[in-house]
């Protein structure tokens, strides 16, 4: 893997050993290595803050997914972002149909990150949050029996109630984060915050993800540009409703392996 453009500031550091290693871009980053480069932002006391970004996968023609499916544009690099994004954070947000889809399990412990996560005050692995109105949701799933960390499903003030009680008998921790049965995105932030859950990720879905961008609240897009065409009517990667002008973000970090391109974009 190959860095083809300038990680920020307060990673840059962390990376440049590898430079140091490799600096015709062979051989594999380590993942601490990752971890450095994907590094959350510290707020102004040092202190971790409330940050939410996304991990997502798109072909050069713009399909989010094959089959109903992101794995068949993924590669091994990819994989090894996405598991790193998820050692690093609080909670990794997810919508119920991303969930249906990419049968979710929850989260695991990583040996490889777990002193770092001890250090910043964090538990095993990240708990999952699953956006639902409906709550058209199989709670007899490890996803909401048996994780490491309780999963927390977001819903609406009118979700049903056998399914609330359904959820929290399988152990889950129902959060109300919108009127009727709509999750509005900035609460759901804003209650993921108040659980201590400030280092967010979102794995979409695209819907998901379109809300996202919409309400204004995404700080973050990690996307891997798979060198691949689909063509079809695959979904892009943020769908739903639409912003009034187009948001720009800023180009953090590009890293690139077999073709495919890693990039971190920011909110300016």
């Amino acid at each position: 893997m190959r860095r083809l453009f300038p990680v920020t500031d307060e990673t840059a550091a962390g990376a440049a050993r590898q430079e140091g290693a490799a600096p015709d871009g062979a051989g594999e980053w380590s993942l601490a290595e990752l971890a450095a480069v994907y590094a959350y932002p510290a707020s102004g006391d040092g202190g971790p803050r409330t940050w939410l970004r996304a991990n997502m996968v798109s072909t050069l023609d713009g399909a989010a997914q094959h089959g109903g499916r992101s794995q068949p544009i993924s590669c091994a690099a990819d994989m090894r972002i996405f598991g790193t994004l998820r050692a690093l954070a609080d909670v990794v947000l997810v919508g119920a149909e991303t969930v249906r889809q990419e049968g979710y399990r929850p989260a695991r412990a990583r040996t490889e990150f777990a002193a770092a996560r001890e250090a910043a005050g964090q538990g095993p692995a990240p708990a999952v949050a699953v956006v639902s109105g409906s709550l058209d949701l199989d709670f007899s799933l490890p996803l909401y029996t048996s994780p490491l960390v309780p999963t927390v499903v977001l819903t609406g003030a009118d979700a049903p109630a056998d399914r609330v009680a359904a959820a929290e008998r399988a152990g889950a921790r129902v959060i109300v984060a919108g009127e009727g049965r709509r999750v509005d995105p900035r609460r759901a932030v804003e209650a993921l915050a108040g659980l201590g859950y400030v280092r967010q990720l979102t794995e979409g879905g695209p819907r998901l993800l379109g809300q996202l961008v919409a309400a204004g609240v995404l700080d973050e897009l990690c996307l891997t540009l798979s060198p691949m065409l689909t063509a079809g009517d695959a979904q892009r990667i943020a769908g739903g409703p639409g912003v009034s002008l187009p948001r720009r973000f800023a180009l953090a970090s590009l890293l690139e392996e077999d073709g495919f391109l890693f990039g971190r974009y920011r909110r300016p």
